[in-house]
């Protein structure tokens, strides 16, 4: 038999919230609703459902203005790395996402390790361009020099 559910957070492999989708007895029963991801169609599961949209849209709306608000602060900052060099130009080790949020510490503004977009640690000294990702639509770069110290 299969149960027709309303989903009310998006589960993956079978739909986003709000969407009306049948499945097997015992997923609904054992996994969608105790978990609180689905309820069964009806008026009440569809109020709550534009509770939560409204909800998550305003949340939304609230980080998008805040990451642009720290995107700001983030356009065009320079942050300066002193790292060991074996000849002048190859650092002794490298510099990572740590360094980088070390740096930017020090500069008083505060990010997760997960919001540096850095590809591969440097392992020369350079200038280097770092996207941060602060939201979906918000990824600013910033400029890292990796200087001889």
């Amino acid at each position: 038999m299969a149960t027709e559910l309303l989903l009310l957070s998006d589960v993956e492999h079978l739909g986003k919230a709000g969407d009306v989708v049948k499945v097997a007895d015992g997923y609904a029963r054992n996994y969608l609703l105790p978990q609180d991801l689905a309820a069964p169609v009806t008026k009440y599961a569809l109020r709550r459902l534009e509770k939560l949209r409204k909800e998550r849209e305003e949340l939304a709306r609230l980080q998008l203005a805040e990451a642009k608000a720290k995107a700001g602060k983030l356009g065009g900052l320079v942050v300066t790395i002193k790292a060991k060099t074996v000849d002048g130009t190859r650092l002794y080790g490298s510099v990572g996402v740590q360094e980088i949020l070390e740096a930017l510490e020090a500069k008083s503004i505060a990010l997760d390790k997960s919001q540096i977009q850095l590809e591969e640690a440097f392992k020369e000294i350079g200038t280097y361009e770092v996207p941060v990702k602060l939201h979906a639509d918000v990824i600013p770069t910033i400029k890292v020099d990796v200087l001889e110290g």
